[in-house]
């Protein structure tokens, strides 16, 4: 798998176009997959995420494992044909939700024993049984096992999560037999260059199709983000391609692209949405804020989304404020829309050579959330999940 996995096609700068080669066809890259951790994009149906330009999706093994079970979805025939999605499917193997969402866990070497957040029952995946779970789950793509050390954490935690994921890594590769299939290892380190790069130098030296930078934007200051993200693919074959895990946020996408990444999904264009806020070239918008309430205009009138070109901004606002399930739908379909536009006008960029341009334009024009309230809401959700 690892030769015929990925073709790099064009670079512009570090921005890099290629293709991921998969059963299910063809995903041009770079790509953002959204993100339908239980076997569903919140609001959408599949057909609505092939309209929106997307070919490749994300789901979760931690929440699918526990509801309704892998041997439910086996008997349906697959991943793909459970959720009738005939597009690729790359499957997170879950170690970041067993450490984030299990109230109760016990970590060694053997794998990780924890308490469903659902009902409180008492589990254990192993590296092998992440593996066979993704394998019996049937996606194109399947992650390592790995472990997430916590934002703020001493160096000697994150080195010991770091070097327990590097000898995970290998109990995979080792138990990872289905063909077709692309197995991915997640460089970690947290927040220290040096584990970073020893990270990376360590998981290269094995046979995996691709590589995953993991332990990112979980709390940390952006210009850290970008930091480690550098450190780590510094030190990845441009052969394979490089996946920056739960990064989605417009401009981090693009500034994401501008130092190497082909892969990204995350949740927060479409969680950002069911709380009203819309993406526009400008930056987000609340729909709920007073200027939109008569607004007999489109949030975009550039936008080709079914939202722009059927509604008003007054419209949506009047959705959210009555608290219709209508708003959230429409306000997924936006943001997807927006970020599909932006990876297909990043990618012509690439090919054309004009990237340099492109990623100055947009970010000269397109105004981030405040880093505060950013930390601050990131804050709020996590502790918002947890609970």
């Amino acid at each position: 798998m690892s030769k015929d996995h990925f073709h790099l096609l064009k670079t512009s700068g570090n921005a890099r176009a290629g293709e991921l080669l998969t059963a299910h066809g063809v995903v041009p890259t770079p790509v953002f997959m959204p993100v339908g951790s239980q076997a569903t994009v919140k609001t959408l149906t599949p057909d609505d995420i092939k309209a929106l330009g997307f070919k490749m999706v994300l789901s979760n093994t931690y929440h699918l494992y526990l509801r309704p079970g892998i041997d439910v979805i086996e008997k349906m025939g697959g991943l793909h044909s459970f959720m009738s999605w005939d597009g690729a499917i790359l499957t997170d193997s879950g170690g970041y939700q067993v450490f984030s969402l299990a109230p109760l866990r016990k970590i060694t070497d053997e794998g990780v024993t924890f308490r469903s957040h659902i009902d409180g029952s008492e589990h254990f995946i192993s590296p092998e049984a992440a593996v066979e779970f993704q394998e019996s789950l049937g996606a194109d793509v399947i992650m390592a096992l790995d472990e997430c050390a916590a934002y703020g954490d001493s160096k000697e935690k994150v080195r010991g999560a770091m070097e327990r994921t590097h000898r995970w890594a290998e109990r995979c590769l080792k138990a990872h037999h289905r063909k077709g299939q692309a197995l991915y290892a997640i460089v970690q380190g947290g927040m220290f260059s040096d584990l970073r790069k020893q990270s990376a130098e360590t998981l290269t030296q094995l046979d995996f199709p691709g590589f995953a930078v993991g332990g990112l934007s979980i709390g940390e200051p952006k210009e850290v983000t970008l930091a480690m993200l550098e450190e780590s693919i510094a030190f990845l074959p441009s052969a394979k391609p490089r996946y920056l895990m739960g990064v989605g946020s417009p401009e981090d996408l693009v500034e994401g692209v501008a130092r190497g990444v082909d892969v990204f999904d995350c949740a927060l264009p479409t969680r950002v949405a069911r709380n009203g806020a819309f993406f526009t070239p400008q930056g987000r918008i609340n729909i709920r804020n007073a200027a939109y309430k008569t607004l007999d205009a489109p949030i975009d009138p550039l936008c080709d989304c079914y939202t722009c070109r059927n509604f008003s901004a007054a419209y949506l606002s009047h959705l959210f404020r009555a608290g219709e399930l209508l708003a959230l739908r429409l306000a997924t379909l936006h943001n997807l829309r927006f970020i599909s536009n932006l990876m297909g006008n990043i990618r012509q960029s690439i090919l054309e050579g004009t990237f340099n341009a492109l990623r100055g334009s947009f970010l000269g024009s397109y105004e981030p959330t405040d880093e505060t309230t950013r930390v601050a809401q990131k804050k709020k959700w996590l502790e918002a999940r947890d609970a």
